[in-house]
């Protein structure tokens, strides 16, 4: 099967350099709507069988665009949601912001008992994040040749999930490397013989004209040595 993890569009939290992470979250900006639209002109051309999206609403809306382009209706799959926070959530400070990143890259590098403060270890999160990828496959089973499905999800689930289960994605690569609103990675295989990366769009996929100068957007931004 064919995944397009794709992030959602830009929120004020987003600008703000806030760790939002609870539900329902946020809208999307100004910007983030047009990032969301920009996306189905993006992928004109591009097979998409089934479309997801995380049970915050800022996927919903980023997916609105594509949903009615291709006459698709997203299913809402929990375990695409934000890694949690825990007691980091809301906090603009950055060394926080530090924390919650090293602590979910050390899930993809491996050091899967790390436990975000008050949050989940990399376990929990793998497990429910797997969950989904699982449920993502049922949907591509229902379309000829398995499918294609595009998954509306976060900065750093994307990120950890993809770190810790796609062969040929560098993690530190990874970590250091910004994915912007709207960005994506695309991955082939399955659960049993594995996710091999085909594409990894760091801007938005619509263009660098949407990309966002944003000081701190905590679950897109890289990790800082």
């Amino acid at each position: 099967m064919r995944l397009l993890l794709l992030r959602h569009g830009q929120t004020p939290s987003n600008v703000a350099g806030l760790l939002d992470t609870g539900a329902p979250g946020p809208g999307l900006t100004p910007l983030g709507e047009q990032q969301a639209a920009a996306v189905p002109v993006a992928l004109q051309g591009r097979r998409i069988d089934a479309l997801a999206v995380s049970s915050l609403v800022r996927t919903s809306y980023t997916a609105g665009p594509l949903a009615t382009d291709r006459d698709l209706r997203p299913t809402v799959l929990d375990g695409l949601r934000e890694v949690e926070a825990g007691a980091l959530e809301m906090s603009s400070d950055l060394a926080d912001h530090h924390t919650y990143l090293e602590t979910v890259f050390a899930w993809s590098r491996g050091d899967r008992s790390r436990r975000m403060p008050g949050g989940p270890d990399g376990h929990a999160f793998l497990a429910r994040f797997d969950d989904a990828v699982a449920a993502l496959m049922s949907l591509g089973r229902e379309a000829r040749d398995h499918g294609v499905v595009l998954a509306v999800s976060h900065g750093a689930a994307i990120r950890a999930w993809s770190g810790a289960r796609v062969r040929g994605l560098d993690v530190e690569e990874l970590a250091h490397t910004p994915l912007a609103n709207t960005g994506l990675i695309e991955v082939e295989g399955d659960p049993a013989s594995g996710w091999r990366l085909v594409d990894w769009r760091r801007e938005p996929v619509g263009g660098a004209q949407l990309d966002a100068v944003v000081a701190h957007d905590p679950t897109g931004e890289p990790v800082d040595d």
